[in-house]
């Protein structure tokens, strides 16, 4: 898979615009908690944990200790989360059975071998720790705002790995026993917002379209922002496997 490379301008992209308010994000702070069930002491793993936004989130919600870990220098260079280790899903540079939950947050269509990660996964986390996947599903994207206004990146999406493969690689592995639910974000306040955050670099399907395409989008996006004033609310999937 691996679809594209984090270099120093997407890095600085993504953190500038896909780095969400924690105000948006109460729904996942709830769904992530239920199966979790965080205690003093807990280890999360972070995997493919970018500019570490979600680190900070997890240890500021919980009182966690996350420990990141991102193959991208250019992302590593610029998350404040320690400690953010470099490193990738089939060689994490960690001991058996030390972490007691895992979180892949809009990255598992970046894993070159999904097969290897579930082992590795497994290797690492305790008996009975949870992997929870956080990411658009082929085939379960119809309330994701950028699949609306992009139609064109739903053939980005289906080459993503879906339902059916992940759970499939992770039952291999030992992970016997999963569920899914789509959880709500608050996205951008408005559409209006939305539209003048997206910046193309930031998103995997957006730089796989054509040019054509993404102006015909942004065309799109952008007459539409100037009556809808609601929030945009994008339901992405959190997959858990035990």
């Amino acid at each position: 898979m691996a679809l594209i490379s984090f270099d120093d301008t997407d890095a600085a992209a993504f953190a500038a615009t896909r780095e969400l308010p924690h105000s948006g994000l109460h729904r996942w702070r709830h769904a992530v908690q239920q199966h979790l069930r965080p205690r003093a002491g807990t280890a999360v793993l972070d995997l493919g944990a970018g500019t570490g936004a979600w680190a900070a989130a997890f240890t500021d919600w919980y009182g966690v200790r996350v420990v990141g870990i991102e193959p991208a220098e250019a992302m590593r260079a610029r998350a404040a989360h320690r400690p953010l280790l470099a490193g990738d899903a089939a060689a994490l540079p960690l001991r058996q059975s030390t972490m007691d939950a895992a979180w892949l947050s809009t990255m598992i269509h970046h894993i070159p071998d999904l097969d290897a990660a579930a082992r590795e996964l497994r290797r690492v986390l305790r008996p009975g720790a949870p992997v929870l996947v956080r990411s658009p599903f082929p085939g379960r994207h119809r309330r994701i705002a950028l699949f609306h206004w992009f139609p064109e990146a739903v053939r980005v999406l289906e080459r993503y790995p879906d339902v059916a493969r992940v759970r499939s690689a992770f039952a291999a592995a030992g992970f016997t026993v999963s569920t899914i639910e789509p959880v709500a974000q608050t996205t951008a306040r408005s559409l209006a917002e939305y539209a003048e955050r997206l910046d193309r670099r930031a998103h995997t399907p957006l730089q796989l379209i054509t040019d054509a395409e993404y102006a015909a989008g942004i065309a799109r996006l952008r007459a539409a922002a100037r009556d809808d004033s609601g929030p945009v609310v994008d339901h992405l999937d959190l997959l858990v496997l035990r």
